[in-house]
């Protein structure tokens, strides 16, 4: 059961991985003289690659808060399974290889292959919960 929380918090990982990068990025951009902190206020007239950033870390707290309360239910419900550990490291890797691809690059269709990726990993997840909650359905 406890093998499912290292994706989770690979994930959390990433996302501090991002928030530092975004901020390292801001600053040298302010330095440079590209932008004045102020822009940053409204996350308006950000250069694009600051642009990029500030959004895949929007990114990250869209889709993964259903991945987040799909790996606490199963968790709560002591209900992991293999199944459910190798679809939350499918997650992981989509969530990074969609970081790279839309941080990186311009392919718009290679991003949304990417986010694919995630989210038929957290719809296997979400089968398994939507299975055992037909199963306890059937208990008297």
């Amino acid at each position: 059961m406890s093998s499912i929380l290292w994706p989770m918090l690979a994930h959390i990982a990433w996302v501090f991985m991002l928030y530092t990068w975004l901020t390292v990025a801001r600053t040298r951009a302010v330095k440079r003289g590209e932008i004045d902190y102020s822009a940053f206020l409204l996350g308006r007239d950000e250069p694009l690659p600051i642009a990029r950033i500030t959004r895949n870390l929007t990114n990250q707290f869209e889709l993964p808060v259903i991945f987040y309360a799909l790996v606490v239910l199963l968790i709560a419900l002591a209900k992991v399974t293999i199944f459910d550990v190798v679809a939350a490291w499918v997650f992981v890797a989509g969530r990074v290889i969609h970081t790279l691809v839309q941080t990186l690059t311009d392919n718009v269709l290679l991003r949304g292959q990417a986010f694919t990726i995630n989210f038929l990993a957290v719809a296997a997840l979400a089968g398994h919960v939507a299975v055992i909650a037909f199963e306890g359905l059937e208990r008297p």
